[in-house]
């Protein structure tokens, strides 16, 4: 038993359903700083394809884990853990409440179980080697490997999303364990943290709907600019560039398709990630799930989780 347990408050959810604003007016009820589970926003630079929250969207609230490291420095789920306890524990010791907000999943479990990564060491030479993989095979190449040596890890990991196929295959080849047994075992422990975690969804035709007015923002906002600029400080084959809306217009500016094309791919992906989100949160989380057609606005839906919190 884990003895006089920290709070934790946890907004998860798919892509584009509103857990920014959300997380926003809710620390300001409650006396919160936000500690970000996004595995893109993390990087600088790497601001409209991310939709990276700015600074007057922060409404004064203490954000961490936002712009922190360049698109060229290691970012794995181990770096992510060891970072937001670390803040979470700056937030404690700052008299607020932490809220750990995102949609990766894998990442949030990762500090509700405090999982042992002890095993998983960042390996660059691995990750470099399987991003170069990718540049001359293709994404389903090496979905095919993981398939090979771990195939209960293809059942949650899509192949289009080749962070996932990287980190699952960086971890069989530096440890000779499949990372499917190992999430199972991680699932078994105890929260670390005396948590609530409440999931936010809508109705999936309005999320869609969302994503795809989100992404011709993106571009009107100079997306391609963005990615231009990127491509030309940083290797394509980074793990960092492989995320939604980077590797798609990376294709465009090599020739590979054309703009629409390769906006075509970016809304149908990740209206494909949004729905695997889903899924996910649905078969590996206990939360409280929090419709947001019920309310009229961001402000609404958190009083609503406050009132959750408070219970």
């Amino acid at each position: 038993m884990i003895k006089n347990k920290k709070p934790l408050i946890i907004i998860a959810g798919p892509t584009a359903c509103g857990k920014t604003g959300v997380s926003v007016e809710l620390a300001g009820m409650i006396g919160g700083e936000i500690i970000s589970a996004d595995s893109m926003q993390v990087y600088k630079y790497m601001d409209i394809g991310t939709a990276k929250i700015s600074r007057d969207e922060m409404q004064g609230i203490k954000h961490y884990l936002v712009d922190e490291l360049y698109p060229d420095e290691d970012f794995s789920v181990a770096v992510f853990k060891n970072k937001a306890k670390e803040y979470i524990s700056q937030v404690h010791q700052n008299g607020n409440i932490p809220i750990l907000v995102g949609g990766t999943g894998f990442y949030i479990n990762a500090v509700l179980y405090d999982n042992d990564f002890d095993d998983n060491k960042a390996d660059n030479t691995v990750r470099e080697s399987l991003g170069k993989y990718i540049e001359k095979n293709g994404a389903d190449a090496l979905y095919e490997r993981l398939k090979a040596v771990d195939p209960d890890a293809c059942n949650t990991i899509h192949k289009n999303n080749t962070k996932r196929v990287i980190r699952a295959l960086e971890f069989y080849e530096t440890t000779g364990k499949r990372i499917s047994e190992h999430n199972r075992l991680e699932r078994e422990k105890e929260p670390y943290y005396d948590s609530k975690f409440f999931v936010l969804n809508m109705d999936r035709k309005k999320l869609y709907e969302r994503i795809d007015k989100r992404i011709d923002l993106m571009l009107a906002d100079g997306l391609v600019d963005e990615v231009k600029m990127l491509y030309g400080r940083y290797d394509s084959s980074l793990v960092s560039m492989q995320g939604l809306g980077y590797k798609e217009i990376i294709a465009y500016l090599k020739g590979e398709c054309t703009l629409d094309e390769a906006v075509y791919i970016l809304k149908r992906d990740t209206r494909h990630f949004a729905k695997r989100q889903l899924t996910w949160f649905r078969h590996q989380c206990t939360g409280i799930w929090v419709n947001m057609d019920e309310f009229d606005d961001s402000r609404a839906a958190a009083e609503f989780i406050a009132e959750k919190i408070t219970e």
